[in-house]
């Protein structure tokens, strides 16, 4: 109870300079990096072949891809395990062996490990990014593809002079978000490793948090670890956010 509680200082802050924490922060930060590599580009290119206006059955590849963001990460998370599988009859073993590779245990390797959660989460969260992005994209007046046309402009000149500053307010905003998704992503690892967690495979800073405070009743520690987590964060955000320039004044 309350009464019991006994200060301590920061000692539980002297606690985290621990291999589990390294390895969780390690682990969080590898994601995070591979999620916005592959959740920044791909939906703005996605998006930009969307907006097409002679591109049959848009609306039938809008819905297809944001149906995902629908689907419990538990269901999904089951299904990509299977997928995964280190047997032969797996999805992805089967594809490898049919190319003359060799099936891999993707569960007990980091990069491998790093894969699944990647491929998980990526396959959640493109549908929205290509929404988000697809809606940046309407709102371009198209009065400033038609003057960059009549200065001689072509397809690839207009898309990284007219099309990417249009949009670049939407592409911080999902950055932003990719970036707390990221590094409070719980339950792709979760999905693929239950409790049973070889070397620390998917453990991430969330599941550290939830391994000493639930499992284990270290509330303090588990604290600790959020607090270093929430300045983690938004040192990022306030570098990144500084850098495309959110900070200036408007003249």
């Amino acid at each position: 109870g309350l009464n019991s509680v006994t200060f301590i200082g920061f000692n539980n802050y002297k606690r985290l300079l621990n291999p589990h924490f390294y390895n969780a922060l390690k682990t969080s930060t590898i994601y995070t990096i591979c999620i916005i590599g592959v959740l920044i580009p791909i939906p703005v290119v996605l998006a930009t072949l969307l907006n097409v206006k002679f591109l049959r059955f848009r609306n039938f590849f809008r819905s297809a891809l944001f149906i995902p963001s629908l689907t419990s990460v538990i269901v999904a998370g089951i299904a990509f395990r299977l997928m995964f599988s280190e047997l032969d009859t797996g999805f992805f073993n089967s594809i490898i062996i049919a190319f003359g590779g060799e099936p891999i245990t993707w569960n007990m390797g980091f990069a491998s490990g790093m894969v699944m959660m990647v491929v998980l989460g990526s396959w959640r969260m493109l549908g929205v990014n290509v929404v988000y992005n697809l809606s940046a994209l309407q709102s371009i007046p198209e009065e400033l593809y038609e003057a960059a046309s009549i200065d001689g402009a072509n397809t690839i000149q207009k898309f990284f002079n007219v099309t990417l500053p249009q949009i670049k307010p939407i592409v911080t905003y999902i950055l932003t978000v990719t970036i707390i998704d990221g590094y409070r992503m719980f339950t792709e690892g979760y999905v693929y490793w239950n409790e049973y967690n070889p070397g620390d495979l998917g453990l991430t800073i969330v599941r550290y948090i939830y391994q000493q405070a639930f499992q284990r009743n270290d509330l303090g520690m588990g604290s600790a670890i959020g607090v270093v987590l929430l300045l983690i964060i938004l040192t990022i955000n306030l570098i990144q956010l500084r850098y495309f320039g959110l900070f200036k004044k408007e003249d």
